[in-house]
């Protein structure tokens, strides 16, 4: 009996030593990366003119998941930060899309009236995250050091820093468009620090805005390529009639939003001296950078000014990455990348190579929808408020229909019970929803239409999983349609310029790989060096860092660990 006291003594003295050691090698800092609009294939098409110390490091050192998937829909900016920093789906952390419909309004999901801005005056500054229905990988390192440890978000979109950094968030910065100056909300504080203060005067987004080109040989270009345009070899020419170049000098449509994002960040590592925390707890950083999205839409992935983009944030990264080691310690920091959603090729590329593409005309599928069921119900009214209008103009029918954000239908509950003669507009609105499924099912563009709580059998997997977990029963719309994956949405409202009678550029937002598939690597202390090619879901990426923190994991996450961590 003695025997098995001592040894459950030292088993028990063992395991206590191995959690302690376990717990003191966690890093002083986890920098989390997210790359807007990138697709996982940007690793590998790009790599030969990457530098050694961006994301060829990252792919050197770290542990690469080269089969990871969103797995839900819509694939949106929104929805993509949330899911990696919630890992769990839009279905439980309440963030459905990039506009949402509150008390009677569409907002952003981080817009919220009763905050101000800090640095601004403008409406820009009015963000929370208030709508987020869970907490974030950052909120669970706060409650796990009873708020010891610092969380600091830093992106150019509201939404892109708001929703990583969590509730508890000590800060989070996004930039003013107009002043380009970094701003916050009395959400997090009463008044920039002075390390912000000092950033801003700087004026780096004016000097980097300068550094943009326009009317080179007569044509607008965004900015003059790093190297010979001949040398893109993995892109297409300077003037593809698929373009669009209609930007003028606008920060964000140019790598060198990024790059001014990157000095963010390492600002925001020495002004609230992240990595050195004073009580010997991890802090974290999230850092988005969006102006790949931005240039992503304007162009699409075969354009060598995406491929340009990339080289710059490789460079970018570089830095960050140096000014890591060299501020928190070479070895003692983590850092993960993944992005938000991809992107697929332009239509009019694809369908020149033989490649099967349409689009989705958006618009033009509202006013058809609001047109027919205004015909064949027989609806009428004469208060202007309940018409369809579009941009500027208005159209003879009847606003049933609001919108068809996310893939969704979104009826307009005022307006039935208004325009309804019998009394009973449940019974209207359910006869509208059976015919505008009928509708939808009709048209070549959509591969299913239902709804969402009566999903037919022959709806395959994933996008019948997908669907499930993009569906918010308290937020969603009231019926679900599931898009060919050859298909791009078109949000034409009658404005934007085409070539034969396809948008400039490109979108995402559906199931399709091309939209879903994204990168995952994790580098830096504690994580091995892997090439991963099983398939996870983009859900797994906040309980993989809670586990190689020895942390809890979200309050609604549905993700597993991956095991990346060193033996």
């Amino acid at each position: 009996m003695k025997k098995i006291l001592v040894l459950l003594v030292l088993c028990a003295g063992f395991l206590s030593a191995a959690a302690q050691k376990e717990l003191q090698g966690r890093p002083k800092l986890v920098v989390g990366i997210m790359v807007d609009q990138m697709r996982w294939d940007y690793l590998v098409r790009y790599n030969e003119r990457y530098c050694e110390g961006g994301f060829k490091r990252m792919m050197s050192e770290g542990y690469n998941c080269n089969r990871l998937l969103i797995n839900y829909i819509p694939t949106v900016t929104a929805v993509g930060h949330t899911a990696v920093y919630t890992g769990t789906v839009p279905a439980f952390n309440g963030i459905i899309a990039n506009s949402m419909y509150f008390d009677g309004q569409w907002a952003t999901p981080v817009r919220d009236w009763t905050v101000k801005g800090v640095g601004t005056e403008r409406a820009e500054g009015q963000a929370s995250p208030h709508r987020l229905l869970c907490t974030t990988m950052g909120d669970e390192l706060r409650l796990a050091t009873n708020f010891r440890s610092k969380v600091v978000s830093v992106s150019i979109k509201d939404r892109a820093a708001v929703l990583p950094g969590g509730h508890c968030a000590n800060a989070a910065y996004w930039m003013d468009s107009e002043s380009m100056d970094w701003i916050s909300s009395t959400y997090y504080m009463k008044e920039l620090p002075k390390w912000v203060k000092d950033f801003n005067a700087k004026k780096l987004g004016q000097t980097y805005l300068d550094k943009t080109t326009k009317n080179k040989k007569d044509k607008q270009h965004f900015w003059d390529l790093m190297y010979d345009a001949e040398t893109y070899e993995q892109s297409g020419g300077l003037d593809e009639p698929y373009y669009d170049q209609r930007t003028g000098k606008i920060l964000k449509y140019s790598p060198y939003g990024n790059s001014y994002t990157a000095d963010m960040a390492i600002a925001a590592i020495e002004g609230e001296q992240l990595g050195s925390n004073p009580k010997g707890v991890t802090d974290f950083l999230a850092v988005s950078f969006s102006t790949t999205d931005m240039i992503g839409h304007k162009v699409g992935p075969n354009a060598p000014w995406v491929e340009d983009t990339y080289l710059h944030l490789d460079q970018d990264l570089k830095r960050l990455f140096d000014a890591l080691d060299r501020l928190v310690g070479k070895g003692e920091w983590v850092a993960f990348l993944s992005a938000d959603h991809a992107g697929s090729h332009n239509v009019q590329f694809r369908r020149e190579h033989g490649i099967p593409a349409s689009t989705w005309p958006y618009y033009k599928v509202l006013r058809a929808l609001n047109e027919t069921l205004t015909k064949e119900f027989g609806l009428s009214t004469d208060d202007p408020k309940m018409k369809l209008k579009i941009n500027t103009v208005e159209y003879d029918a009847v606003k049933v229909i609001h919108s068809l954000e996310c893939e969704q239908v979104f009826f307009n509950d005022t307006v039935i019970a208004k325009v309804c003669k019998d009394g009973n507009p449940k019974a209207l609105k359910q006869k509208m929803k059976e015919r505008t499924i009928e509708l939808l099912e009709e048209m070549k563009e959509v591969a299913y239409a239902f709804d969402v709580k009566k999903i037919p059998d022959h709806v395959p997997e994933p996008v019948r999983t997908m669907v499930v977990n993009g569906y918010n029963p308290k937020r969603s719309g009231d019926i679900s349609f599931v898009l060919e994956g050859n298909v791009t949405e078109d949000f034409d409202d009658g404005y934007l310029p085409k070539y034969n009678g396809v948008p400039l550029g490109t979108n995402h937002s559906v199931w399709s790989p091309y939209d879903a598939h994204i990168p995952f690597i994790v580098m830096g202390k504690g994580v091995r060096h892997a090439w991963d090619n099983n398939t996870y879901h983009v859900v797994d990426i906040a309980p993989t860092i809670c586990a190689l923190l020895n942390i809890q994991q979200p309050s609604s996450c549905v993700g597993n660990a991956i095991d990346i961590s060193i033996p």
